[in-house]
């Protein structure tokens, strides 16, 4: 029976770059000398973590990674941005978790959508990933159109695609 997987996943190596990137140019750029404005990727945790001498600054440190990772290709959207927090003096670290796997309550929309247009597959949650299977193809296919054109403040991969 055909099927498809839905996945929500950054290419790590490019999210890597990007930061690594981001890092330089902060460190090269005239208005963050002498600062401590920096950025620290923790790939086990998924996050990134982003350090600035105040909240303009890091503001704009954010800015410098979003325009590092737009030119390599990793959707901005992938990134859930938490609240700043003061560490000290008018130091300031804000975390930004990567999205890795479809969360739970946006797999139980997809399910729910899927159902509610009463094609003729079935959806099923299977850990962070959600799993499409149809007699047909074509129905596959109206199934992702339908997931793509509905959810659109996460970035969703269609893969595994098996016939």
């Amino acid at each position: 029976m055909p099927s498809f997987d839905i996945t929500c996943e950054a290419n790590s190596v490019e999210l890597k770059n990007a930061v690594d990137t981001a890092n330089k140019e902060v460190a090269n750029r005239f208005d963050f000398k002498g600062s401590d404005a920096r950025f620290e990727l923790n790939e086990k945790e998924h996050e990134i973590t982003a350090f600035a001498d105040d909240d303009f600054k890091l503001g704009q440190v954010r800015d410098v990674l979003m325009s590092k990772m737009a030119k390599r290709g990793v959707d901005a959207r992938f990134l859930k941005i938490e609240d700043a927090q003061k560490i000290g003096g008018d130091k300031m670290k804000q975390k930004l978790a990567v999205r890795n796997g479809v969360e739970q309550e946006l797999a139980k929309r997809i399910v729910k959508l899927v159902k509610d247009a009463k094609l003729k597959v079935t959806a099923s949650i299977q850990g962070d990933v959600v799993r499409i299977t149809g007699a047909k193809k074509d129905v596959l296919q109206e199934a992702i159109a339908l997931v793509r054109a509905n959810v659109t403040d996460v970035p969703l991969k269609y893969e595994n695609f098996r016939d």
